[in-house]
């Protein structure tokens, strides 16, 4: 039996958001780290190409319509960069060169979600999560 479309496709949205978190600064060390959570809501990017989100000119993810993803960082700057990506005209090549750059605090956590307007594919400001 052949799974229903939408079933799938929540089961891999699903899975496409981080476990929970653990402590994001460490008291005994002084240490810690800033969640950075990325996600491509339906109607902000009308594209069926993958958007691939660049970390200090790293590919760090790939987000289909509807994916999040999170990763805990180091505080300090980072710099992002989206493109996109996939198959048949979504093939790499032209790739954004305009960076982003963040301010991560130990401590933080920072959600985004990717847009697109006359300058190309950029991260705005989410909501929190409540």
């Amino acid at each position: 039996m052949r799974p229903h479309p939408l079933l799938l496709a929540t089961f891999l949205a699903a899975n496409a958001v981080a476990e929970p978190l653990t402590p994001l600064v460490d008291s005994a060390q002084g240490e810690g780290y800033a969640v950075l959570i990325v996600s491509r809501e339906r109607l902000e990017v009308g594209t069926t190409c993958e958007v691939a989100l660049y970390l200090h000119d790293q590919m760090a993810a790939r987000l289909y319509q509807g994916q999040s993803v999170s990763f805990n960082l180091p505080p300090g700057e980072v710099s992002l960069r989206l493109g996109l990506t996939g198959t048949g005209s979504c093939q790499d090549g032209i790739t954004q060169l305009r960076n982003q750059s963040l301010q991560l605090r130990a401590g933080e956590i920072r959600r985004y979600r990717i847009a697109m307007d006359a300058d190309g594919l950029r991260l705005r400001d989410a909501p929190p999560i409540n």
